[in-house]
């Protein structure tokens, strides 16, 4: 084993191996190298030429498949690897997102579908910035950016740019029409990017054609325009009724139609090619499911997917729907099914498919906001008696744990841990005041569900309470220093990647997008608000932590910026309390899996050690 060198605090621990077992150790391991892939995006005028992403290189890139040849090509290989891109509508151009080492700061770039040139700058005349939205038409290219000095929309229309929108506040294209007579924008004028607004502009002279904003606290999102020529209308989320549910806005007519779907949870949905009918993906209790929805009769028919969790979908031309899907015990395969109901692999890439894991169970706990949702893993092989549990929070902090397959739940128990995701308030899928209800106090509003939850853990046998460690990544990194600072008799370690550990700090360093996030979700900045993000900031709390820690932050992260967390770290380095710090040359996580391997493997004999299973 090895330290890592080359830093003022102490060394994270580099194991050799985590398991003694040649077998144990090549299965945890196989199921991060495993090849994995997107769902195709292919060009809506040329469907034949097709954009996915794949780790089938050892790092998450940008590849091509031509379908009628069935040639795949890799497109893009950079150190750090590639993840946004999306063919030009007529399939000649692959465009992708150029940033430096995982920064997300650039601009887009463009190389023929046809390999042999290199890549060049789409846009010439945008200037470099976080990326905020992009539309690719025929005639009409609309490009969104942002910097410190908040968002900027510039469309591209017969060889000239125009700068058409700025304003302080987070903002982003939206959608195209098909006709590319309209462009949607999304924006937060009113000063709540959590609950933005939508606008309807001409591309000719980028005049307002409509807007809509259902209040406060109500936001809105466009998700494509028909994809059928001179058809206006705009497929929407809202959730005027308490949770995100769709409607269709006719942009010209300035009408709409709400679709009220029988199902519980959220939805989210796009267009079948005719434009007759959508395509539904349902959210409830951690799992998704695939419907078909027909305008005009109104006629719900399930897909009849399997439980787990829908990753991607979208349907041809010919109406087969493509998407991905996987469980907590089946890895992910791209599958396609047919309008009469065949269902089959789709694409298989290269190498070994990963082994299997357990199932995920469900728990309901009672909180003190209502009923807490977690998923609840075992090891297959584990003994009678209360486990060594790790408490694994998602990020976001709107976003949901789900029965997905993930390696990395995977190995925790192949190390003989319990594994309990909690979907505390501030998740997706629960309805608009689970996801709103850390409004004001965000941070320790989550962590009260973590509690009950823990105290359900506890006394259900499940857990062992001196063996329980907290862990996350970026805003589950977050409330896991939160949480050892102020829960800390629960916890017998814990592990917070790419963290927000002093909240005044990276607010002053994040990506003005995370800015204005940070307002809406805090009620203002620092500077009106100090007591605000004084109590909900980790820094704070940083003199009551008892347990070891384990911190992992990346260089370029522009999310939750490297200084902040060594202000935290300066303060823990003060006290005698056992912490190791692995410090990573990318951005927020890496996209390189032999990383991703790297970083959990000192996670995992980390809490072991803890724990004193090492």
């Amino acid at each position: 084993m090895s330290t890592q060198p080359g830093n003022e605090y102490p060394s994270a621990v580099v194991p050799d191996r985590l398991f003694d077992d040649a077998e144990a150790e090549a299965r945890w391991r196989a199921r991060f190298r495993a090849p994995r892939i997107s769902v195709p995006e292919w060009a809506i005028d040329a469907p034949d030429a097709n954009v996915y992403v794949s780790n089938a290189s050892g790092v998450w890139e940008v590849y091509s498949w031509d379908r009628s040849t069935g040639e795949h090509r890799r497109v893009t290989d950079r150190p750090n690897g590639t993840m946004h891109a999306t063919p030009s509508p007529d399939g000649r151009w692959i465009w992708w997102f150029d940033d430096t080492d995982g920064d997300e700061f650039g601009s887009w770039v463009r190389e023929p579908f046809a390999p042999g040139a290199a890549a060049e700058r789409a846009v010439p005349d945008v200037h470099d910035g976080y990326p905020a939205g992009l539309e690719i038409g025929t005639k009409v290219v609309a490009v969104g950016v942002s910097t410190d000095d908040g968002s900027e929309l510039f469309a591209h229309i017969d060889g000239e740019t125009t700068s058409f929108y700025k304003h302080e506040d987070d903002a982003g294209i939206a959608s195209l029409s098909r006709d590319e007579s309209l462009l949607v924008i999304s924006h937060s004028e009113h000063g709540d990017s959590r609950h933005p607004a939508l606008r309807v502009l001409s591309t000719d002279g980028f005049t307002p054609v409509a807007d809509k904003w259902d209040g406060e606290g109500k936001g809105l999102g466009a998700l494509e325009f028909s994809p059928v020529a001179g058809d206006q209308r705009l497929l929407v989320l809202h959730e005027r009724r308490g949770r995100e549910e769709l409607l269709i806005w006719d942009t010209a007519a300035d009408t709409e139609q709400e679709i009220e779907l029988d199902l519980p949870g959220e939805v989210v949905a796009g267009w079948y090619q005719d434009a007759r009918a959508l395509l539904v993906v349902h959210f409830h209790q951690g799992r998704s499911s695939l419907h078909r929805y027909d305008l005009a009769s109104g006629e719900l028919s399930s897909l009849d997917t399997p439980p787990g969790r829908i990753g991607g979908a979208g349907v041809r031309p010919d109406g087969t729907v493509e998407y991905s899907w996987s469980s907590a015990a089946q890895p992910t395969a791209v599958r396609a099914r047919t309008a009469d109901g065949e269902d089959s692999v789709l694409l298989e890439p290269p190498g070994e498919r990963a082994p299997g894991s357990a199932p995920v169970t469900d728990a309901f706990v009672d909180g003190i906001g209502g009923q807490i949702h977690a998923l609840v893993s075992r090891p297959a092989d584990a003994p009678e008696g209360p486990l060594p549990t790790v408490f694994s929070l998602h990020g976001g902090p709107h976003s949901a744990d789900e029965d997905r397959f993930s390696a990395y739940r995977a190995v925790w128990l192949d190390a003989g841990f319990a594994v309990v995701e909690v979907n505390y308030r501030g998740s997706t899928g629960y309805g608009s005041a689970w996801r709103d209800a850390i409004e004001g106090r965000p941070g320790l509003t989550e962590l009260e569900d973590v509690a009950a939850v823990h105290d359900w853990a506890v006394q259900s046998g499940l857990s062992d309470p001196a063996k329980c460690v907290v862990n996350g990544a970026s805003w589950g990194g977050y409330l896991s220093l939160l949480a050892l600072g102020t829960q800390p008799s629960r916890w017998a370690a814990g592990i917070a990647g790419v963290p927000v550990a002093d909240y005044v700090a990276a607010y002053e360093d994040e990506m003005e997008q995370l800015r204005s996030f940070d307002r809406a979700l805090f009620g203002g900045s620092p500077e009106t608000v100090p007591a605000v993000y004084r109590e909900c900031s980790p820094i704070t709390y940083v003199e009551a932590v008892t347990a070891p820690v384990l911190v992992l932050a990346g260089d370029n992260d522009p999310r939750c910026p490297i200084r902040q967390v060594e202000n935290y770290l300066d303060r823990l380095a003060k006290r005698e309390i056992p912490f190791e710090f692995y410090r990573f040359d990318a951005g927020h996580g890496s996209l390189v899996i032999a990383e991703t391997i790297k970083q959990t493997a000192i996670e995992v004999f980390f809490a072991l050690r803890a724990v004193g299973l090492r």
